[in-house]
């Protein structure tokens, strides 16, 4: 038997006038800092998959695969392996980071919660909005509402998760 999923709570959304009313003491009342990112950590890794990629690719290439006496140099001349192996450097890196950030930020989205809410339409025009999820282990429907009103929050408003 197929029972409809009723309309759960996703979380409380606040809205601000400014970034300023959003952002004042919030980041240590809500725990974010730096240690988070991820992002940095993913470049590298990217950065040093691409430039150790391409250089023992080349050196594959031109010492077993394909070698090739060219003016008397040696087979595994890294001098020349040098710009190839910065340009994938450079290209792993950048595409680390983008794809990654795009990831970790869970985009796109087409559709989440937050579109249901009439006001959010503002968000791209000229409010701020906070939106404190349900699944957060201090998630209390109240007391959270308390909480976003404390911080001068104009507006709070319960977000449905609509199926």
């Amino acid at each position: 038997m197929n029972v409809p999923h009723a309309n759960v709570c996703y979380g409380l959304l606040g809205e601000f006038d400014s970034p300023k009313d959003l952002m004042e003491g919030l980041s240590q009342a809500l725990g974010i800092g730096r240690k988070h990112d991820m992002v940095p950590l993913v470049t590298l890794v990217g950065g040093l998959g691409g430039g150790l990629g391409g250089f023992f690719f080349q050196l594959w290439v031109n010492a077993s695969s394909y070698p090739m006496n060219i003016g008397g140099r040696p087979l595994n001349s890294w001098p020349a392996f040098i710009p190839v192996t910065f340009e994938l450097t450079v290209l792993g890196a950048s595409l680390f980071a983008v794809f990654g950030m795009l990831a970790m930020n869970k985009l796109p989205q087409p559709h989440h919660p937050l579109f249901n809410v009439a006001r959010f339409k503002r968000a791209s025009d000229d409010k701020f909005f906070l939106c404190i999820e349900a699944h957060d282990p201090k998630f209390h429907l109240a007391e959270t509402a308390r909480f976003l009103q404390s911080i001068h929050a104009q507006h709070v408003t319960e977000v449905r998760d609509e199926d």
